[in-house]
């Protein structure tokens, strides 16, 4: 059988399992004269408290900000305009002033040759080219592992030849992103290490925010991560919005809410020593989510920073997208069953940030098993009165009414704060395709689930290649200037 005929049979088998199988559950019960109202309810409260704290994660990323420049307000309305932001809590922090130069820094660029053989050049020079040298010096290391030589390899010496500050470092043996970086860390000589993706290209002035923050007393900064690709087509311009919805609201509002936050995988900056401490297990699927719960719990802490830019690419396929999604759905469980005792007991989070910690471990992971049940209540009591009647109920009006809502305005308020001013159409797409969407992601999840208890954690790569290039129109990459007047 082909990977998608599996894929499908893994599928159907878990749909059966959590929606027909309740469906005749619930048929049987209400046959025995129950109502399952309450059920129902209980369903709809489900829904009701994530619409809840994504209209507030919204409204208090949507107002509050880290790292901005000092405003250039125009005399007269503009100034007085500035300061009642500010008094309204509505101004943003300002960007930190170094107290000292910034120090030498690395880059750690993990890459797997075989599949990013054909870009991974495109990044290195972006980043010789363009990124801003600290005083202390820059130091870029590509980490990378290969099954057979490659002539690209020649290339790459060539580049190294011709900047210094390049070191190829070849791991034999390596079958993971977490075993390239744990070896770039033997040789790492920069204060500050960034980890990036072999698709990232990040914004010139990337650690000079970074140290800002490091210098008074965070041990790791999360940068902003935008889609490049994302007029390629329909599934591109989704994961664009997706995207600035997670990196400039959702993870920002971690950081305002309990001074704390996840590492992304990429566009990360960490005090090397720490780095060195916690490293990455390659045991695990999600090892950036890993690392950052390890992080926490030894008393280390991390900051979201969305004026510290890096664009990516994004799946192009549906095939690509599945197996990336299913990774990272995978990954989050397989975390949260590892670490969510030891976050309740450690004595260096807050009871404010257990809390948090516990909803996006445990709440999050339920959520797509949970929500799916709503359909076999529904069904039933179509398959038991033979018809679908419109409830008086006023509570599962409400939730209804406040879920559709969290959805429009979480998406309206990032394309207030987006870094990229996507067309309006982009945004028009993503409301209409927002449940779909989010239903496709569960299905997803639902399968990583499957893959969990069976102990199957074998995934696909992420395909990378001329195709992530190709784009219907040309389109520019984004402009990664050092302002960060767009992050408001």
């Amino acid at each position: 059988m082909t990977k998608w005929t599996i894929e499908l049979h893994k599928l159907i088998y878990t749909h059966v399992v959590l929606i027909g199988v309740p469906t005749i559950f619930y048929y049987c019960l209400r046959v025995g004269g129950w109502d399952l109202m309450n059920l129902h309810m209980a369903i709809a409260t489900f829904y009701m408290a994530s619409a809840l704290i994504i209209i507030a994660e919204t409204t208090n990323a949507l107002f509050r900000r880290f790292a901005t420049d000092q405003y250039n307000a125009k005399p007269g309305l503009g100034q007085f305009h500035q300061r009642t932001k500010s008094l309204l809590g509505m101004g943003g922090s300002r960007l930190p002033e170094p107290k000292r130069p910034t120090p030498r820094c690395s880059f750690l660029i993990a890459a797997y040759l075989p599949n990013e053989q054909s870009i991974i050049l495109d990044t290195l020079r972006h980043i010789l080219l363009n990124v801003q040298r600290p005083e202390g010096g820059l130091e870029v290391i590509l980490t990378y592992n290969t099954p057979i030589d490659l002539p690209v390899e020649d290339d790459l010496h060539s580049l190294a030849q011709s900047y210094p500050e390049l070191r190829l470092l070849r791991v034999e043996g390596s079958r993971s992103k977490a075993e390239n970086l744990n070896a770039a860390l033997d040789i790492v000589t920069g204060e500050v290490a960034c980890v990036l993706d072999a698709d990232h290209h990040p914004a010139p002035d990337c650690f000079f925010r970074a140290w800002r923050w490091i210098e008074r007393g965070y041990d790791v900064i999360q940068g902003r991560n935008i889609i490049r690709n994302h007029g390629q087509n329909l599934l591109t311009e989704n994961v664009a919005i997706e995207f600035e919805t997670l990196y400039g609201i959702s993870h920002p509002a971690k950081s305002f809410l309990t001074d704390s936050s996840i590492f992304g995988g990429s566009n990360g900056y960490w005090r090397t020593s720490v780095l060195k401490q916690i490293r990455f297990n390659p045991m695990m699927l999600t090892e950036d989510i890993d690392a950052s719960l390890r992080t926490l719990l030894n008393g280390y802490r991390i900051l979201h920073d969305r004026s510290i830019i890096t664009t990516e690419l994004a799946p192009v396929d549906g095939q690509s997208f599945w197996f990336q999604r299913k990774r990272w759905a995978q990954g989050w469980l397989e975390v949260s069953l590892k670490y969510q005792r030891r976050v309740w007991r450690s004595p260096k989070l807050s009871l404010w940030q257990k809390v948090y910690w516990t909803y996006l471990l445990y709440f999050c992971e339920l959520y797509s098993i949970t929500a799916i049940q709503i359909i076999p209540i529904v069904l039933s009591l179509f398959l038991y009165q033979g018809s679908f009647e419109s409830s008086d109920n006023q509570y599962l009006f409400l939730s209804t009414v406040v879920a559709l809502f969290s959805g429009i305005y979480q998406t309206l308020a990032t394309a207030k704060i987006a870094f990229v001013r996507y067309p309006v159409t982009y945004y028009i797409k993503h409301m209409l395709l927002f449940f779909p969407y989010i239903t496709f992601k569960n299905m997803i999840a639902l399968v990583g689930l499957y893959d969990h208890l069976h102990g199957n954690n074998n995934w696909l790569i992420t395909p990378r290649g001329k195709q992530h290039s190709r784009k219907p129109t040309p389109q520019p990459e984004p402009v990664l200037a050092s302002s960060s007047s767009s992050s408001s």
